[in-house]
């Protein structure tokens, strides 16, 4: 069986397998209870079950949320892909580190036990072969260009990143990237006085490494966002335009 995406941006179709997964409930995973308050603040500008159902991630899924931050996503889509499923958090060992930050990192993995909470350094990320039918990274592909003392975040190579995911994602299995609109440019400097990135730099690293984009969606996107400020600034803090692409792996 197969199903005809329309992609929303562009009009075009493009044809995808489907795997035999059941029906997703997002409506019940955003509802959970055990979310905490921080985490339901966000849902009106991210719009998780919209996010979600675009990406495609259903029950019984092995799922990776990378650079998982506060947990946001982890933890909802430790309720879609139910007991079936799995979920693996990833977070780099460079953040939560300090005293200050180490207990919110101890809440969240006891909050939510059945998420396989892991840690690895920013700059070498890896997981064994053929590991996940979904992955998602949410405002975070960026920082792979971004360089940090601060933080002890070195020089990473983003397509050696990629190259990592590519081998982990199963065959037919789905990658989704949002993350905030920058304009064409030198990348790393962008990165660096924004946390911005051209879509079109997102989608080459990708497809260079064997993905195919097969769909993309304006669900995300804010056209009165000023592209040249800082994704902190007060002005457009949780009000940027983000863009929001599905990639394939291929069977």
């Amino acid at each position: 069986m197969r199903l005809i995406v329309a992609l929303a941006v562009t009009g075009l179709a493009i044809a995808s397998p489907i795997a035999a997964f059941a029906r997703a409930d997002y409506a019940a995973a955003i509802a959970d209870p055990k979310r905490p308050a921080e985490a339901r603040d966000l849902d009106a500008s991210r719009k998780p079950a919209e996010t979600l159902r675009f990406l495609g991630l259903k029950p019984g899924m092995k799922a990776a949320d990378i650079m998982t931050g506060s947990g946001y996503w982890a933890e909802i889509m430790a309720d879609v892909v139910g007991p079936k499923g799995k979920v693996a958090g990833f977070e780099p060992s460079q953040f939560y580190a300090s005293e200050e930050e180490k207990p919110k990192w101890a809440a969240l993995v006891a909050r939510r036990p059945e998420v396989a909470w892991l840690r690895y350094p920013f700059e070498a990320f890896a997981a064994p072969t053929d590991s996940f039918d979904f992955t998602i990274i949410n405002m975070s592909y960026h920082d792979l260009y971004w360089q940090s003392d601060k933080y002890s975040i070195p020089r990473t190579d983003p397509a050696a990143f990629v190259k990592m995911l590519y081998a982990a994602t199963k065959p037919g299995g789905i990658v989704g990237i949002i993350d905030h609109v920058g304009a064409p440019g030198d990348t790393r400097a962008i990165v660096d006085a924004l946390h911005r990135i051209d879509p079109a730099v997102v989608k080459a690293d990708f497809e260079s490494a064997g993905f195919v984009l097969e769909g993309q969606s304006a669900l995300l996107a804010n056209p009165a966002d000023d592209h040249g400020k800082l994704v902190f600034d007060p002005a457009v803090r949780g009000k940027t335009d983000r863009f929001l692409f599905r990639f394939r792996k291929r069977k």
